[in-house]
């Protein structure tokens, strides 16, 4: 691609500074009928790879189904690999900003590579929307932030209230050491003893976790139920040693956020993940119209892959995008971030919308089972909390 970059800025600059001046001369760079881009940073590689391969899938078939152009612009998505490193994530979001020109950023897999960029984002006054990544904190840190994925935090608080409903006393959690992990375990922690329930919590590495001892001291202790949260695709290795030391026959219910039976990777867990129960806010068995035209589009674009709650969160990213840029005639910056907010559609997930005041995600809360349908392993939905907001931010 030829480079945009102005006469003399022909290496990425370091610093505030130097990056405010940069983009400073993108609008005057931006005529009509140039390409609208926008920076897609993604981990292609590495251990998050399920990630970056079902949101790239999702937003190359809205493109496919919606157009490649928007505003009467021809639309480019430019696909970067932060291979789930954070200084790599900035470093490719200050590429995209200043040598690419381009109109907004997306993605972001993980907690720490969108707080990595949302620095970059303000400086630049540069729309960065979400697709993926779900701490609670991410809006807060550049009001250039839009979400369309989840808070994770929205999808625990109502499920340790629902748990404790149906007569759950005792729980012990296990999270990933990192921020949503944190906030799991903040917000099912605080919504469960509210609701008059007891817990405890147990915390495993984010990188290369060897969950076998902290299993065994659940074992030991022997709670009702075991809460689990584990980043998209690490199901399978958390689901793999829960069998192996035989939990699965244990008498304790596994529980968890919708990550532990992620819809990418569940046929493959077989029998022992039947009966689990999740709350998420997408399932691939959701029941609508929409989303059954969704998954039909996407398995077709994408060799039989079914798509995921990462996948919804990209291909609503972009609708978030197009029908922006439809408003601004183009526009990207503070026009673009202000035409998202309070935005509401049906996605394939159900009804969601950009809360206008924090920019994020309001949606569905969904408890879902996993069961077999027609040969093959679904999270079930079988009840419903409806238009959930992040509970610290009420």
């Amino acid at each position: 691609m030829t480079s945009l970059t102005a006469p003399g800025r022909r290496t990425v600059l370091k610093g505030a500074a130097g990056l405010a001046l940069t983009t400073a001369f993108a609008p005057a760079l931006r005529a009509q009928g140039e390409p609208i881009r926008i920076g897609l940073i993604l981990p292609m590689t590495g251990p998050f790879t399920s990630t970056g391969r079902q949101i790239s899938a999702a937003v190359n078939l809205y493109v496919q189904q919606n157009g490649a152009s928007v505003a009467g612009r021809p639309v480019q998505v430019i696909l970067r690999d932060d291979t789930g490193v954070a200084d790599v994530t900035r470093r490719i979001a200050q590429e995209l900003i200043v040598n690419e020109r381009v109109t907004a950023l997306a993605g972001f897999g993980l907690t720490p590579l969108a707080l990595a960029t949302a620095p970059l984002a303000t400086q630049a006054r540069m729309p960065m929307v979400v697709m993926a990544a779900a701490t609670s904190v991410i809006v807060d840190r550049s009001p250039f932030v839009v979400r369309t994925s989840q808070v994770i935090a929205q999808i625990a608080a109502p499920f340790a209230t629902w748990m404790a409903q149906q007569g759950t006393k005792r729980v012990i959690s296990i999270v990933s050491d990192y921020g949503p992990g944190h906030d799991v375990e903040t917000s099912f922690t605080a919504a469960f003893r509210e609701a008059g329930g007891t817990i405890d919590n147990i915390r495993v590495p984010l990188q290369n976790p060897d969950f076998s001892p902290f299993l065994q001291r659940v074992a030991d202790a022997k709670p009702e139920a075991l809460l689990v949260f584990v980043p998209s695709g690490v199901g399978a290795q958390f689901m793999k040693q829960f069998v192996e030391r035989g939990m699965d026959k244990s008498g304790i219910r596994l529980i968890g956020t919708g990550d532990v039976v992620d819809d990418d990777i569940l046929n493959g867990m077989g029998d022992a993940a039947l009966g689990v129960i999740t709350a998420h806010h997408y399932s691939a068995a959701h029941p609508s119209p929409a989303n059954r035209a969704f998954v039909e589009a996407f398995r077709k674009a994408n060799n039989n892959m079914r798509p995921n709650f990462m996948a919804v969160g990209g291909y609503d990213g972009m609708h978030a995008l197009y029908e922006g840029l439809k408003k601004t005639s183009g526009q990207g910056g503070e026009a673009l971030v202000n035409a998202m907010k309070g935005m509401a559609w049906e996605s394939p997930r159900g009804p969601m919308s950009i809360d206008p005041q924090t920019r994020d995600v309001v949606q569905n809360v969904y408890i879902r089972k996993v069961e077999r349908v027609d040969g093959e392993l679904y999270n079930v939905e079988f009840h419903t909390i409806p238009n959930v907001r992040d509970p610290s931010k009420r």
